[in-house]
């Protein structure tokens, strides 16, 4: 079958490529969606809990790496095409969530 387009990735691959590269960055968002969940819900205890302000401000910082590297894998074409743009959702909000926590923590 002809297709009068120029690229590799036919429409009967896109179900099994979707699959391959959709459900490991569906765990890197599941870890994302924990750790946030994480500085959210367990914070520090009181203006004394030191612990407590850099465990969260540590947790927060990891968040804000795993939203980048989950933004810069779905700017790769192949994710973008194939998985769409609302992939870049998830990381954006998570970073988002976690920045205002960082900036809330004082």
């Amino acid at each position: 079958m002809t297709y009068h387009r120029e690229s590799i990735d036919l429409p009967e691959d896109q179900g099994c490529l979707r699959w391959v590269l959709g459900v490991p960055l569906g765990i890197l968002h599941a870890i994302n969606a924990f750790l946030v969940y994480s500085a959210v819900r367990f914070g520090p205890q009181a203006e004394w809990d030191d612990q407590g302000y850099a465990g969260t401000t540590a947790v927060s910082l990891l968040v804000i790496c795993l939203s980048i590297v989950g933004i810069l894998i779905t700017l790769i074409p192949t994710f973008r095409r194939t998985l769409g743009l609302w992939w870049f959702a998830p990381p954006i909000v998570m970073g988002v969530i976690a920045w205002v926590r960082i900036a809330t923590l004082e």
